[in-house]
């Protein structure tokens, strides 16, 4: 047997053994939606771990709580078992198959990437700058059919991976998608429900409960709404209205990207604290990298942009544009092997345990 198949049967191995202790002691079944859902099942396949390890918000409450958590002989660790199956769902339901590696040495690939993009992309606007004569604006360095062409097809790409991996994962978790469970699932997942913690917040970055965890994810992921708003505004500006970049500073786009940028540039940044603090018997240290990468990626991602914006008018602005620009595409071209496909598997699992509820299945 492959080393490979050897390691995640033994993984699955330890979740059923894992998640069998849990469903006889029930301790920590208010804790969040995990033990509810995992609490309907009797046995545990690979497809129900998969499925249980993307609901997991990873907030350590019942880590603490588990009387039979290490150095119990027992060895009950939910948040660092699921987190360990969750990476391999990654790896799993990924298209081309062969790209599950990249999640494995992700925190590599992205740096490389973003070191080779950036790279080129500089080269390219100052191949622009020797043979044109032009005033300092966007365009003329970069041309708006060049920047769609290229991000447009690299979206194109990461959408259809993104539709083909969502596609897998719901066949494995299964059952119609009704627009109540849709409309409930969504609205945990946008609002971070299970991050609350009734309140206090969830045992992260250690025991103590804060909220924290949950504001700083807002932060990053409504500055990313935003950008992308400000992205959409500035297109139909472009294409409805005619109007040519750069835009005024008090234009609703340029609002929009830099109440975005500074959003995401403080929500990684206290992400980034609390990772640096975080109690590493809940995690699992092989996907440092993978974290990381991500976090780094969107905020330099974010810095870059808001110097562009800043600094438009100067000299520097051709260089700040080719960094930005390789920077964004190494963000993409990494979204759908890093870790901004836990987004994607988390808020349908919250979808398929709205429709458990609803329906009130039992397995």
């Amino acid at each position: 047997m492959p080393a490979s198949d050897a390691a995640r049967l033994n993984i699955i191995q330890e979740g059923e053994r894992v998640l069998r202790i849990c469903n006889a002691c029930r301790y920590c079944e208010g804790f969040c939606a995990v033990f509810p859902a995992m609490e309907r099942r009797r046995s545990f396949a690979e497809a129900d771990l998969n499925y249980l390890a993307n609901l997991c918000h990873n907030c350590g409450e019942c880590y603490y709580a588990c009387q039979y958590a290490p150095p119990h002989e027992f060895a009950v660790n939910v948040p660092k078992l699921l987190a360990e199956i969750r990476v391999r769902s990654y790896e799993k339901y990924c298209w081309p198959k062969f790209a599950g590696l990249a999640f494995r040495a992700n925190g590599t690939i992205a740096a490389v990437l973003l070191v080779l993009c950036a790279w080129l992309a500089v080269l390219i606007v100052e191949g622009s700058l020797l043979s044109r004569n032009f005033e300092l604006r966007f365009y003329d360095i970069v041309s708006h059919g060049a920047m769609v062409r290229l991000y447009g097809s690299v979206s194109v790409v990461i959408l259809v991976v993104f539709a083909i991996g969502l596609s897998r994962f719901w066949r494995d978790a299964g059952g119609p998608v009704t627009p109540a469970a849709l409309a409930r699932g969504l609205k945990d997942a946008l609002t971070l429900h299970y991050l609350d913690g009734g309140g206090g917040g969830c045992a992260y970055p250690a025991e103590k409960q804060s909220q924290a965890r949950r504001w700083f994810h807002h932060l990053a992921f409504y500055g990313f709404g935003l950008c992308f708003a400000s992205t959409v505004t500035a297109a139909f500006y472009h294409y409805a209205l005619g109007w040519i970049a750069p835009y005024d500073y008090l234009s609703i786009p340029v609002i929009l990207g830099s109440a975005g940028g500074i959003a995401i540039v403080a929500g990684t940044l206290g992400l980034f604290a609390l990772k640096a603090i975080r109690d590493p018997q809940t995690q699992d240290r092989k996907q440092t990298g993978m974290d990381v990468s991500f976090l780094l990626l969107l905020l330099l991602s974010s810095v870059s942009g808001l110097l562009l914006l800043a600094l438009r008018e100067s000299r520097r602005m051709p260089e700040l544009l080719g960094l930005h620009l390789g920077i964004v595409l190494a963000l993409f071209l990494t979204l759908p092997y890093g870790k901004f496909v836990h987004g994607i598997y988390r808020s349908a699992a919250l979808v398929k345990y709205a429709l458990e509820r609803h329906s009130g299945i039992h397995r």
